[in-house]
């Protein structure tokens, strides 16, 4: 008979030795999530010569994604820590893998959005579990903070590499290519992962909450959509008001719902641990602030510099590579400053950068000048999301990392959305009220030119001579000035965060230890041979 305190110790053991194996199975799974959740919009221009889908079927190949991954997270989180975070995150790598093949083959619009939604799906059930799974791989604080760190910063230099792959693959295949790509890296992820990655789980889950289910998934769904559409189709249009309110009163019903319940898919009390609400919240600010700064300067560079998809993604590529790389810094900087000081110092210096690269949003800058904000940009993503993460998984139970990696996606999604349809919205305006245009121009062209700088680049191509070249001239002068602004309020915004994140995650430690609560810590598969 097996004696239960060995089978522990090897449980236990297993892990130590391959946790640095583990990261990196995690790593490139957060990496080709976070390149498939960018690399579409560059291969939109190619969608349309092949397939012909209409403007209604373009908005719902862009958005069924986050939707779906949107609505989801909460469940799947309980779902892993339940199962398993290992197999659920194996599971959602195979179902990316499959989904990903459906898309690039995908006859039809129609079979397009399915497959999209079916992309989403997978990545809800892998976003919480990595996070998991690199928790409970590292035990010791120091390991953790620094492994949670990476993986984050690993997954946010991503988005940066969609517009690189994807614009390498379609200079040289069709547009299913940037989803194909999935396929073999995936099988990656299934193969080292079954191999490398520990098994965890809450040992006494209880019943699932099924009737919260639906509730969580209406509520969060209803949200994201109305505030994308409200934002896109104004707030007088009917779809909007009707998934508003079936989105609040779902939330409502669910937040009464989780107080009542023996065991709830999010334990609301966790809000009251101002380590955890005050992480969440920074990381909320930030992913609104810079979410639309890197919107921004997609366009900025693609339009105003007249670069290729590919050539804006590589000179958007230093602040992501420093933010995978600077996650040590955070590691190093926690025992002298505390959290709170270093989560403040990122968003501070996220808002110098943001402001900084907003006035240098013009035309002739040379691209030097904008390497160094870029450096530092990246670099303060890193310092909070590096002590957020880890906050927010050391501060949940241990059996409810899942659930608590979760909560915090959902609020970064829904972050992300507010803060392109706020100043997303704020960038728009600011560009036609500050569009002059020049005398005597074609009306088409006109309307064009007003409704975006995207827009006016391709009238400005349609209009000869001198015309053309100053309706051009006046869209970047406009369009300049739009990031300008945009950036001041997104940098303000920071650095209001940075105040409360001082005063919210005061008194944190330094080093958060495990809870004295363990999860079942399974065996790694031994061997063939042995």
């Amino acid at each position: 008979m097996t004696n239960p305190a060995s089978t522990h110790d090897t449980a236990a053991a297993a892990p130590a030795r391959h946790r640095w194996a583990a990261l990196a199975v995690c790593c490139l799974a957060a990496m080709l999530l976070g390149i498939d959740n960018s690399v579409l919009n560059y291969a939109i221009p190619s969608l349309l010569k092949d397939m012909g889908p209409s403007g209604t079927e373009i908005l719902w190949i862009s958005d069924i994604y986050g939707f779906a991954m949107g609505g989801l997270l909460v469940v799947m989180g309980n779902l892993g820590d339940r199962l398993g975070r290992k197999r659920m995150m194996l599971l959602g790598a195979a179902a990316f893998g499959v989904a990903s093949m459906l898309t690039a083959y995908a006859p039809n619009p129609e079979a397009l959005i399915a497959g999209r939604a079916l992309l989403g799906v997978a990545g809800a059930a892998m976003v919480p579990s990595t996070l998991s799974v690199v928790r409970h791989a590292f035990t010791d604080p120091k390991e953790r903070t620094t492994a949670i760190g990476i993986s984050s910063g690993i997954g946010a230099a991503s988005f940066a590499l969609g517009p690189v792959v994807g614009g390498l693959l379609l200079d040289h295949f069709w547009w299913g290519s940037v989803f194909l790509i999935n396929v073999p890296l995936m099988a990656v992820v299934l193969v080292a992962g079954a191999l490398l990655l520990p098994e965890s789980r809450n040992p006494r889950p209880g019943r699932l909450d099924w009737a919260g289910v639906p509730l969580s998934i209406v509520g969060v769904l209803g949200a994201i959509y109305a505030i994308k559409a409200g934002f896109r189709d104004g707030a007088d249009h009917a779809p909007v008001w009707i998934a508003a309110a079936v989105g609040t009163a779902s939330l409502v019903l669910f937040a009464r719902r989780q107080v009542r319940v023996e065991e709830p898919l999010i334990d609301l009390r966790l809000f009251r641990n101002p380590a955890f609400s005050g992480a969440v919240g920074a990381n909320l600010v930030m992913i609104f602030a810079s979410s639309t700064l890197s919107l921004a300067f997609s366009l900025y560079f693609q339009v105003v510099r007249d670069w290729s998809p590919f050539t804006a993604g590589l000179a958007l590529l230093p602040g992501p590579l420093a933010a995978a790389f600077a996650a040590p810094l955070a590691t190093a900087l926690i025992p002298r400053l505390g959290r709170a000081r270093v989560v403040a110092l990122g968003l501070l210096l996220l808002a110098a950068s943001t402001a900084l690269l907003g006035r240098l949003a013009a035309p002739g800058t040379p691209y030097w000048e904008l390497l160094a904000p870029l450096v530092v940009n990246g670099a303060g993503i890193i310092l909070i999301v590096s002590v957020t993460n880890d906050t927010i998984l050391a501060s949940a139970p241990k059996q409810r990392t899942g659930a608590a990696a979760a909560v915090s996606e959902t609020a970064m999604e829904m972050g992300g959305s507010l803060g392109i349809a706020i100043l997303g919205s704020l960038l728009g305006a600011v560009y036609r009220d500050a569009l002059v245009l020049p005398a005597g121009l074609p009306g088409g062209a006109a309307e064009a030119a007003r409704e975006s700088v995207g827009g006016a680049a391709e009238a400005a191509v349609r209009v000869p001579g001198a015309d053309g070249a100053a309706l051009l001239a006046a869209a970047k002068d406009a369009f300049s000035h739009s990031v300008q602004v945009t950036a001041v309020v997104g940098a303000a915004l920071l650095a209001v965060g940075a105040v409360v994140a001082l005063c919210t995650l005061r008194g944190v430690p330094a080093e958060i230890p495990d809870p004295e609560a363990e999860d079942e810590v399974l065996p790694l598969p031994a061997p063939s041979g042995r």
